[in-house]
């Protein structure tokens, strides 16, 4: 399953009122790893940047003067999406600019809907965690996903701070494998190809989950013992 993880970084809040995308950053994701490809590109948007909106994520009208425009970077981006699951944070804001900055090319390309389909965490973060902050500063809090080079918006940062958020808020452990840490990898993808065990040896090797990966079992442990109002059989155990 291909997933690309995306963010948008605008002009202001409004494609309506002529606002533009500024910034477009991408992460892929199949089968639950992120592959190491990414999309990123900042955009000349032909008109002046809103100060509210440079203050949340620090790009200036003079920083984008030599960029190109949208028209110029549309096929790249649509081929490096086409055909994906887009999972985005609130993702009517940012389909609705990409579906802006497409109806306002000479070719009229079709919405994004039409070669994507999308998957909306904030709508699955409210499910999860109803009457709860569901921002990505707070579920990174709740799933223990380090945020802390966050002090500006940035597409593509946020892009990949939302992809280790997602695999963490939709469960399954993400990076431990099954072999060690020199493990030659199986694909161009990261996939760890596991070591054979030699049961006749009498030794079976045990893996232990790291720090980080330790965390975000907890963390995931609260999510359904949230969910669940406190019938979560492993916390029980542990006494929680």
């Amino acid at each position: 399953m291909r997933q690309i993880v995306l963010d948008t970084e605008t002009t202001g809040l409004e494609p309506r009122l002529g606002h533009r995308i500024i910034e477009i950053g991408c992460v892929e994701v199949i089968d639950r790893r992120v592959t190491g490809k990414r999309y990123h590109q900042y955009i000349n948007p032909e008109r002046e940047i809103d100060e509210g909106a440079e203050e949340v994520h620090g790009i200036s009208t003079a920083f984008l003067a030599d960029k190109p425009l949208f028209a110029d970077i549309v096929d790249d981006f649509l081929n490096f999406i086409r055909g994906a699951e887009l999972v985005i944070h609130n993702a009517p804001f940012d389909v609705g600019f990409i579906d802006h900055e497409l109806n306002q090319l000479k070719q009229q390309e079709n919405p994004i809907v039409d070669i994507c389909t999308i998957l909306d965490t904030l709508v699955l973060a409210r499910k999860m965690h109803p009457g709860q902050k569901n921002n990505l500063d707070a579920l990174c809090k709740r799933y223990a996903v380090d945020n802390s080079q966050r002090d500006l918006h940035g597409a593509l940062l946020d892009a990949e701070i939302l992809a280790e958020t997602y695999l963490a808020m939709t469960g399954g452990q993400t990076m431990l494998s099954l072999g060690g840490q020199d493990d030659s990898l199986n694909n161009e993808f990261g996939v760890s190809k596991p070591r054979s065990i030699n049961i006749d040896s009498g030794v079976l090797r045990v893996l232990r989950a790291s720090e980080e990966e330790s965390l975000s079992h907890e963390a995931r442990l609260t999510a359904i013992n949230d969910i669940s109002e406190g019938a979560c059989v492993w916390l029980k155990e542990k006494g929680k």
